[in-house]
């Protein structure tokens, strides 16, 4: 069943932020959810993993569509955001493990997964590691570049020179980041909420290569252990085309390109995507 536009509840009063525990030490995480829980009872809250190197605070405009409906919780990948780091890189299955802890720290019996980019990787190693918790999940951009492309990539994760004190290396790093973030945008998206979002991401550019190297380090073939039904929910981004083949290894996927959306879809256009979601999920 599709909710009409006419028959969702106004938006939550505000998004709440908290801790829990994992096997790293503190999970940071943003939710929100109906006014009124007694809407729909019972019903699975929606679990959001984000892209590197950014945190939850991608996710708010998202959260706050979907939550007039659901209960949502965005988690902060350990190292990331306000999530204590891990002692190395964990790789996605670690990652997936703490985020395992997170659901069982918060009592969440049953759950949906949203992931975008790296969260893709992340909600399929939840989903293959709970499949007494992960009901259903939906992916936006799954980076199965091929095998040499990923090679490269990991090389490059894997050399990338370490911060010393000159900062030239975070500089740099900060430079591209302006460039990508804020200065080519989509001009829908306000300078002062793109500075907002450049700062979420610059907060973590001396680890900004962990989750990297699990990414280009994951065997991609795992997509086919994902127990649950998926929806590959697809803008026209760069990763279009990778993503789109990457559905073809899911066991149980279904397909939804969005051809009017590219970048920065969270800001521009929460409503598309909480609908298409919600449609999903329901």
């Amino acid at each position: 069943m599709t909710t009409g536009p006419s028959s969702i509840p106004p938006a939550p009063r505000f998004i709440r932020r908290g801790y829990t525990a994992c096997r790293f030490g503190h999970m940071h995480y943003r939710t929100a959810g109906p006014d009124d829980e007694t809407i729909n009872p019972g019903q699975p809250a929606i679990v959001m993993l984000h892209q590197n190197p950014s945190s939850g605070f991608e996710y708010e405009p998202l959260i706050q569509a979907l939550a007039t409906t659901h209960r949502v919780y965005a988690f902060d990948t350990p190292g990331y955001g306000m999530s204590d780091a891990p002692p190395a890189p964990a790789g996605m299955a670690g990652y997936a493990a703490a985020f395992s802890d997170a659901l069982d720290a918060l009592g969440l019996e049953t759950v949906d997964l949203y992931g975008f980019h790296t969260g893709t990787l992340l909600a399929a190693e939840l989903a293959i590691a709970r499949p007494d918790r992960v009901r259903r999940a939906v992916m936006t951009g799954i980076p199965m570049y091929d095998a040499s492309t990923r090679a490269k990539k990991l090389a490059d994760a894997d050399h990338f020179p370490v911060p010393e004190e000159d900062g030239k290396v975070i500089m740099d790093l900060l430079q591209r980041l302006w460039t990508y973030v804020v200065a080519t945008r989509d001009r829908r998206v306000p300078l002062a909420k793109a500075m907002r979002n450049f700062a979420d991401k610059a907060a973590v550019l001396d680890r900004f290569t962990w989750a990297y190297k699990g990414v280009w380090g994951w065997d991609f073939a795992r997509l086919s252990l994902v127990p649950c039904p998926v929806l590959v929910l697809q803008p026209a981004e760069e990763l279009r085309a990778v993503s789109l083949e990457a559905a073809q290894v899911l066991p149980n996927a279904v397909v939804r390109e969005l051809p009017d959306l590219d970048r920065d879809i969270f800001d521009i256009a929460p409503e598309i995507l909480a609908h298409e979601i919600r449609t999903f999920l329901e």
